[in-house]
């Protein structure tokens, strides 16, 4: 064959050998980020669900432990809601980001309640102490008061691991804002240099006060974490996060807002929010950026 002709056809060849070889890499690079949100995705639905699971047995604890029928009423009623909601968990594919994100308002809704029942029930529970301490005098009463505090200390003791569920903080009111270079607000997230959040942790007054490290993972549409800062631990595993702040959370409502810069390109489409502390992922939410 001519040279003439034969080196630009090997020359050709080579190129698109090289182009096939690149195309491959991108393409297992981008199979791993997706596998690894997948994978993200399918612990936060199954805790979800341990923690759906784990409201129903409680509510069933706590109305073996009252006798007011007004309150178990109640009780049978937030738990069936609860198994409801569990059974919806279980239908919903975990890549389902709307509905994902909707039980998950639900599940902190449960909680709330939860806490709140928890809460009525120590409170009645101080209230027969101190009618027990009123009614020392009279024997019969004191009899029975005596066995009152008997069932109140056991009903303490099962109360101690929904109190510390009921102490886990929430994160409401979550906004991502794309910044241009002058704080103006981006309309197109590939315009923008640097990312605002703001957030509200609820108040919670079952909550330990002190400094608490608040992480912020922020996936793009490709299943890439924004910004890599560093890892954290979470569900047995270490797992990247684009933002960190530490806050003295005092119990009460606290307004949060963190910035980062943005230093790669960011294309349009869904881009998802997790907000953890204390080792459990406390709020999350989707945004979705224009082209």
């Amino acid at each position: 064959m001519n040279k003439k002709i034969l080196m630009p056809l090997l020359a050709a060849i080579g190129i698109l050998l090289a182009g096939v070889v690149i195309l491959s890499v991108s393409l297992g690079k981008q199979k791993q980020a997706n596998d690894e949100m997948r994978e993200l995705a399918e612990l936060d639905k199954q805790e979800m669900e341990n923690e759906y699971e784990q409201f129903t047995r409680q509510y069933s604890e706590m109305m073996t432990q009252i006798n007011n029928d007004s309150i178990v009423a109640q009780l049978t009623q937030e738990q069936m809601r609860t198994q409801q909601l569990l059974e919806e968990l279980k239908k919903v594919k975990s890549d389902n980001a709307r509905e994902i994100t909707r039980l998950k308002k639900e599940l902190a809704t449960v909680r709330a309640v939860l806490r709140s029942y928890v809460l009525q029930i120590d409170s009645l529970n101080r209230l027969n102490e101190n009618l027990t301490a009123e009614n020392a005098s009279l024997k019969a009463e004191q009899r029975e008061a005596n066995r009152q505090i008997e069932g109140l200390s056991n009903e303490k003791e099962s109360l101690s691991e929904k109190v510390a569920i009921a102490a886990q903080l929430d994160a409401t009111n979550i906004v991502l804002t794309a910044k241009k270079k002058r704080g103006r607000t981006a309309k197109y997230i590939k315009d923008a240099k640097s990312l605002e959040l703001s957030f509200t942790v609820t108040k919670n007054v079952t909550a330990t006060n002190g400094v608490r490290t608040f992480y912020v993972r922020i996936t793009s549409p490709t299943g890439a974490v924004v910004g890599k800062l560093g890892s954290f631990a979470y569900e047995d595993r270490n797992i990247d996060y684009s933002m960190k702040k530490d806050v003295e959370y005092t119990g009460e409502e606290l307004n949060i807002t963190m910035f980062m810069e943005i230093n790669q390109f960011l294309g349009g489409g869904d881009y998802v929010v997790s907000i953890f502390a204390d080792g459990n992922m406390i709020g999350s939410r989707t945004f979705t950026y224009k082209k």
